[in-house]
């Protein structure tokens, strides 16, 4: 049997996988205003302790993104995301039994250790099965993922916590991603040039297009240490230290910025949190499409990525400023805040998808797994400060000094990216 366009198959599952992913770690962000008081936590510790959970998540997952990096490029990326999501099911599972904040804090580790391994090894699958050209729009439509599982998240998780409690709703997101490795291995039986389903031109394109050391093999592993001595791969770890935090930022405060400043309950704020992941999700898949748009133009992949990361980190700047305006005027319109933090986060995604598809434009296959989860482990990072930022700049009430923070993120980024420069590796 033999499938046309097999590596679009393959890039939806993992697509999917995302989409798992962010309904997985967006939950306790949802439910946390109106669970906290379970945990014996009082009102005025609230923010803090969200951020002592977000700790203990972000840690564990910067030394996952790392550690699955170097798993996907020893086993694999079939078996390696197969490793990753059962580990990422069993502690969003394990959530419900949680009696104490400590214990709670434990889970919440092996979830962020687990869930890290979708990134290295989506980036590096993206390395595998698709061209330069592509790559951009594959990684958009993997990064569109991330927002179009905040979009289902904020409803969903309303939903299933007004009809089943707080425990029973992560058993049962738990089991989306079990029912997802059945036709993960069904489907991505091997790599590219190995695939018993993949037709002949597919494997030509595929492997003549990239001309990579993934095909040939003759190409050294690098250790982090030798990683490190070069000069692009700096360049991808400030950038990700930088701009990622952004991201987090909604992930994380929205829906308690929309109970605080707006006084929300759980059912207006899984009504109101999809819209700027949507606009997000249109920002990924936009993205992609620019640079490949600029590749086939002739424009090198470098050259189009660095363009497409100008645009995004300017829309970025646009809509913070003109929320910091809003939230000056003293004017409660959730509906304008919506559209500017979604402006926000489309021109998020619309860069991240390029800078995320930089370690396989940078370095040959075998190295590209290592690179992204090193760049994952510098963004967790730099959202680790943000984080722990939070409490302190809205302890009186505002959030005006959130938006600015965010604002102040954007152009050291893209400095960070000028830095880089061509030579592959």
């Amino acid at each position: 049997m033999k499938i046309k366009g097999l590596r679009w198959y393959i890039i939806t599952l993992i697509g999917l996988s995302t989409v798992i992913n962010f309904i997985d770690r967006s939950a306790v962000n949802i439910m946390w205003p109106y669970i906290y008081k379970e945990f014996g936590i009082a009102d005025a510790d609230n923010k803090s302790a969200l951020a002592l959970i977000t700790t203990f998540f972000l840690v564990a997952y910067a030394l996952g993104q790392t550690a699955f990096g170097k798993i996907m490029d020893a086993v694999g990326t079939r078996m390696g995301m197969v490793y990753s999501i059962i580990g990422w099911s069993f502690a969003i599972a394990m959530h419900a039994v949680s009696r104490s904040l400590a214990l709670f804090n434990v889970f919440r580790a092996m979830l962020g250790f687990t869930e890290a391994g979708n990134w290295p090894g989506a980036t590096k699958s993206n390395a595998e099965w698709f061209p330069p050209r592509e790559r951009a729009i594959a990684q958009g439509i993997f990064g569109g993922s991330t927002a179009i599982g905040s979009v289902i998240a904020g409803p969903v998780i309303a939903m299933l916590f007004l009809a089943f409690g707080w425990r029973m709703t992560f058993v049962l997101i738990a089991l989306l991603g079990l029912l997802w490795i059945i036709p993960w291995l069904m489907i991505n039986k091997a790599s590219p040039d190995q695939h018993p389903w993949i037709t002949e031109k597919e494997r030509a394109y595929i492997t003549a297009s990239s001309g990579e050391a993934a095909v040939t093999g003759d190409m050294p592993v690098y250790t982090w240490k030798q990683l490190l001595q070069f000069r692009h791969t700096w360049g991808i770890l400030l950038a990700r230290f930088f701009i990622d935090p952004v991201w987090w930022l909604f992930i994380t405060w929205l829906p308690t910025f929309l109970k605080e400043h707006f006084l929300f309950d759980i059912k207006q704020i899984g009504s109101f949190s999809w819209l700027p992941y949507l606009l997000a999700a249109a920002g990924g898949i936009a993205g992609g499409y620019f640079s490949s748009h600029q590749i086939r133009k002739g424009r090198s992949s470098i050259t189009a990525r660095k363009k497409a990361i100008t645009i995004g980190c300017l829309v970025m700047l646009a809509a913070l400023a003109g929320m910091v305006y809003l939230l000056n005027q003293h004017t409660k319109e959730p509906t304008a805040a919506m559209l500017l933090i979604g402006v926000t986060l489309f021109g998020f995604q619309f860069l991240i998808s390029n800078l995320q598809t930089l370690p396989s434009d940078y370095f040959h296959a075998r190295n590209v797994g290592t690179v992204a989860g090193m760049g994952g482990t510098a963004a967790v990072a730099g959202t680790l400060i943000t984080t722990w930022a939070v409490p302190v700049i809205t302890r009186s009430g505002g959030y005006q000094s959130f938006f600015v923070m965010a604002a102040v993120l954007v152009p050291l980024a893209w400095a960070a990216v000028s830095f880089l420069r061509r030579r592959q590796a």
